[in-house]
């Protein structure tokens, strides 16, 4: 980079993991080989949602055939605020001011709005939250560099009265038409609520009778995350499996049970992504029973609930936990603007709750993966994190958190 040895951006808390209304403290750090000339150094604070996706269509045959290509989109801008850490802005002229060699520090801090939706990465859009710092040099290459932080934004599950409700289905399925002299396959499956958090394990109950004369493959029960992107003019619908377990075959005229076999839920962006209008998150707990040779499966879907903060009734079942010393010192300060030097602190804390014994969760990185963040116009000059997953809550109850399912598949509607 030249004259420029380091050009760096650091949260104060140390994840780079907030809430909606929490205050964001940081500093930027410049370190300079030689001089250098600049107008200015300016911060920008940015919370936005973007959803994009093309599709190619063909018309007429022959040598009249053609093929569009029609891109969808859509977005939505939650803040957008820019300080000068030194100098002048840009409409102020085009005056330099010189930097001597050395570091440079300049503290920051932003009062993040509350409603604010969670942090979500995919590959047709994102809700994304940005700070990024920009050298302004008239008649030359700006330096600029970026950081994300990922917004938690709070689902209490004791505030949605279907979160505590048992869920039972029972299907059956005839393997040919139904006339034949083999019997059908038949499945009830149940849970004993639809309201869970990740890190929790979800108790899969079920009885499978394979009345038929061929054999099941097996049956096994997927957590599946539909998210659904709007554009302007039409919606797009993706599904992909977050995890998954696995029973054996179940021969002819045979039964298999399910009895409380633990699916763990991995860390994962929270139900319905609240405060955003154009991304859309369900999950779907689903038993598939998947008969040998060509047939489709039987399938029991119920709709389950991912929240950030977990029934009141699940709490009591796990002794109290007392929070780790430093959280303990802080208690709530993510309420406050601490007035000490810049540090390295923990994740914060969730708002208050009033539900007792509620222990502090864990946070973990979304297994969707890393996603690049580089924005159109980026170029070389760019520098930071840009390769980023946003990090979920995840409560410790002594699981270990289920991995992406081996050779997961996305589709599309």
């Amino acid at each position: 980079m030249g004259k420029l040895e380091l050009y760096s951006i650091t949260f104060n808390n140390g994840s780079g993991v907030y809430y909606a209304g929490n205050c964001v403290q940081g500093y930027v750090t410049l370190t300079l080989k030689e001089p250098m000339k600049m107008r200015g150094i300016r911060l920008k604070f940015e919370g936005k949602a973007f959803v994009h996706w093309s599709e190619r269509r063909s018309t007429g045959t022959g040598k009249k055939r053609r093929t569009t290509t029609r891109h969808y989109t859509a977005q939505e801008k939650y803040f957008e605020q820019e300080f000068l850490l030194f100098g002048i802005w840009p409409n102020q002229g085009s005056e330099t001011k010189e930097l001597s060699a050395g570091t440079y520090t300049y503290p920051f801090q932003f009062q993040l709005p509350q409603g604010l939706p969670s942090s979500y990465e995919a590959r047709y859009g994102h809700v994304r939250y940005t700070i990024s710092s920009n050298i302004d040099k008239p008649w030359k290459f700006d330096h600029k560099t970026r950081r994300p932080f990922t917004v938690i934004s709070v689902l209490d599950l004791n505030q949605i009265p279907d979160a505590s409700k048992s869920l039972q289905d029972t299907k059956q399925k005839h393997l040919c038409c139904l006339c034949c002299k083999s019997g059908p396959i038949q499945a009830t499956f149940r849970l004993d609520r639809a309201g869970y958090v990740p890190g929790e394990a979800i108790l899969i109950n079920a009885e499978i009778s394979n009345a038929s004369s061929r054999k099941m493959d097996k049956s096994y029960v997927n957590l599946r995350m539909i998210t659904i992107f709007r554009a302007t003019a039409k919606a797009k619908m993706i599904y992909k499996d977050v995890a998954v377990v696995t029973r054996p075959s179940i021969n002819p005229h045979s039964e298999d049970v399910w009895s409380e076999e633990k699916l763990i839920i991995p860390p994962l962006p929270p139900s319905f992504l609240n405060g955003c209008k154009i991304i859309e998150i369900h999950y779907y707990l689903q038993l598939n029973v998947d008969p040998a040779g060509p047939a489709l499966d039987l399938e029991i879907p119920f709709e389950v609930i991912i929240g950030t903060i977990p029934l009141a009734s699940v709490v009591q079942q796990f002794p109290p936990m007392p929070p780790p010393p430093s959280i303990m010192s802080r208690m709530y300060a993510w309420e406050t603007v601490p007035s000490a030097p810049p540090q390295e602190e923990l994740y914060p804390l969730p708002p208050p709750t009033g539900l007792p014994n509620l222990p502090p969760p864990s946070y973990g990185e979304a297994i969707t993966g890393k996603f690049d963040i580089r924005e159109e116009g980026d170029n070389e000059h760019v520098k930071g994190n840009l390769q980023y997953a946003p990090v979920y809550t995840y409560y410790n109850w002594g699981y270990t958190p289920a991995a992406l399912p081996p050779q997961a598949k996305v589709e599309e509607d």
